[in-house]
């Protein structure tokens, strides 16, 4: 043993704590030097970022934040994991999803995918996918003792599974070697079309898997419908919650014991760039979930089983390439959290059916994760974590009230034809569509550095898919609605709508605002012209004449505007333009029309000026 001489220095365990409350007074301090008299608690609150479903991110989480009874990984209430060793020795479940409705292209992607690191196949049937007859063409050479396979087909859920059992039994495979899921999801399936699908199939399906299949399920529990209509985490939740013990009750009545039951039920649920809200967010599901199982006789039962694919939602159709980041974080997230299947949608979802070369990247996500940053090997990587599991604590009993709720409207079939569900979540969509408008929420490459220049991403229209029940929402629609408009203005004329820039004084006092000025109107597919570099009253007219522009931005500082803005902006107004804004917070400048600044209603501002310029809707 090596023992290290006694050099004298002092270690750090010599310091005396620091409270809490000295914490606060040095933040008090700081806050007072950017303007903000708060003392105590609300300093604290200042640094404090909102969350949907009432919660809060706060700056700082210490030991009083501890949350007790979080369990061991693979026991109840499982909050740390359906297993006791996670994904140590194999990883997370690389599911990759197919929907071409052409049965020999998805055999052909279906075998590149297996043989190049995807562990199972999600496949989608039905009349806008492929079709049930088409099943065995498309899992030709999948050895499916092999490969678990998990079916999504809506409405034709029971002649699907029956003709992949059939599949099973030909191929002379073992029974007790059969994984996946035969995708049974009436409620879900009405979530997404707004019409009734009777359950009994589902029920029989699972009590003869029960009796013959060990390792495959009937039901899924999908909460994508819910999350893709713009519903918070604690909405996703508990109407997963609500949905997963209406299954519970149909297959305990038809004889299954509680824990038969539960085997027969997988999760899905989305993961988002968010990514402490998503690790948040499986952990809390896990723990709701050992909590219905708990009040229904064993708590033991409640080992959810997690499918979770990147959110549909967060894909962008403008610079699609971010999609592979927003993706990424979100596969982290998910493998953090405890997923035992990820699905991560290839970076193109949004414009249509992927490519060779977004499946391949989609699944190398989860191959870099696994492989190369050995993210699995460490079970609940994210306990212990006094944020993240105040955050769990606070998240899961915003989804049980949410949960409550539901249960007290009837059940989530009642909630679903009430209406109740889809006011909820649709409330809670336009309080995220401000903040989406106002730039409180970014999109990069869309309300964010735009780039008007980019060559659009073209793909195959994908199948249209259910509709009729809730709505999909996407975060880029709106913006997406204003390039549209831009895009086809210029196919029309030749030219996108522009905004002369009129940046006053040197580069120093007007740079800030002109890139602020710019980026916006690209956001809505308004070019920016900025030339000259800087205009005064007199050069302002010809410069705006030759932009070709119908509406002007002044750009530059508060001390600049007090002295030229009235006059370029009467310049401006003379030289025939139709809106004269102005980068900076309102005040009084003579013939400045309108502002844009940071929180502004961008889309609100956008819209309205395309408006003006004629741009068609």
């Amino acid at each position: 043993m090596t023992v290290l001489p006694d050099d004298g220095l002092s270690l750090a365990a010599d310091f005396p704590d620091a409270t809490h409350e000295q914490w606060q007074r040095l933040v008090e301090g700081v806050l007072r030097k950017s303007g903000k008299d708060v003392s105590g608690a609300a300093a604290e609150e200042a640094l404090s970022t909102a969350l949907e479903d009432g919660l809060s991110t706060r700056p700082l989480y210490t030991a009083r934040d501890a949350v007790a009874d979080v369990g061991h990984p693979g026991f109840a209430p499982f909050v740390r994991g359906g297993s006791a060793v996670g994904g140590a020795a194999t990883g997370w479940d690389v599911r990759q999803r197919h929907a071409t409705g052409d049965p020999a292209r998805t055999n052909e992607s279906v075998l590149a995918d297996l043989e190049n690191g995807v562990t199972s196949l999600w496949l989608a049937l039905g009349p806008d996918a492929l079709p049930v007859s088409g099943l065995e063409r498309a899992l030709d050479g999948v050895y499916l003792d092999l490969a678990p396979v998990v079916l999504d087909a809506g409405a034709e859920y029971a002649p699907a599974a029956h003709a992949f059992l059939g599949l099973v039994e030909a191929a002379g495979v073992a029974k007790s070697a059969v994984r996946g899921n035969l995708g049974a999801d009436p409620l879900g399936h009405e979530a997404r079309t707004g019409a009734e699908l009777d359950a009994d199939a589902a029920v029989e399906l699972a009590r003869r898997l029960g009796r013959e299949y060990g390792g495959l399920r009937a039901l899924t529990v999908d909460a994508l419908p819910y999350h893709e209509a713009g519903g918070s985490a604690a909405q996703e939740l508990g109407a997963s919650l609500a949905t997963g013990v209406a299954y519970l009750r149909l297959l305990m009545e038809a004889g299954l014991t509680l824990q038969e039951a539960c085997a027969q039920l997988e999760f899905r649920y989305a993961a988002t760039a968010d990514q402490f809200l998503t690790i948040a967010k499986l952990r809390a599901a896990r723990r709701l979930w050992a909590r219905v199982a708990e009040a229904s006789g064993d708590a033991g039962a409640g080992a959810q089983r997690q499918h979770v694919v990147t959110s549909p939602v967060m894909m962008a159709r403008r610079d699609p390439w971010v999609n592979m980041l927003r993706t990424t974080v979100a596969c982290l997230a998910a493998g953090v959290g405890g997923a035992d299947a990820v699905t991560v949608l290839p970076f193109d979802h949004a414009l249509g059916l992927p490519d060779a070369f977004a499946r391949r990247i989609a699944r190398n996500t989860s191959t870099i994760l696994l492989e190369e940053s050995h993210l699995a090997r460490v079970v609940d990587p994210a306990g212990g974590s006094w944020y993240v599991e105040r955050l769990t604590a606070e998240l899961a009993d915003a989804a049980w009230t949410f949960f409550q709720e539901t249960e007290r409207a009837g059940g989530q079939a009642a909630a679903l034809r009430s209406g109740m569900l889809g006011e909820r979540i649709a409330a809670t969509w336009a309080e995220r569509s401000r903040k989406l408008a106002k730039r409180r929420e970014p999109i990069t490459g869309v309300s964010e550095f735009p780039n008007l220049a980019e060559k659009p991403v073209e793909r195959e229209p994908a199948p249209a898919g259910p509709t009729g029940g809730l709505p999909r929402v996407r975060r880029d629609e709106a913006y997406e609605a204003l390039r549209a408009r831009s895009d086809a203005h210029l196919a029309a004329t030749g030219a996108r709508p522009r905004v002369f820039l009129a940046a006053l004084g040197p580069a120093a006092a007007h740079t800030a605002r002109a890139a602020f000025a710019a980026n916006l109107f690209q956001a809505g597919g308004v070019e920016p012209v900025h030339d000259p570099v800087s205009v005064t009253a007199d050069t302002a007219a010809e410069a705006f004449r030759a932009s070709g522009a119908k509406v002007a931005c002044l750009c530059s500082s508060d001390a600049l505007y007090a002295q030229e803005a009235a006059g370029v902006a009467a310049a401006l107004k003379a030289a025939g333009a139709e809106r004269v804004f102005l980068a900076g917070r309102p005040g009084e400048y003579g013939d400045v029309d309108a502002y844009v600044f940071a929180g502004c209603d961008a889309v609100a501002v956008l819209s309205s000026t395309l408006d003006l310029m004629g741009v068609a809707p």
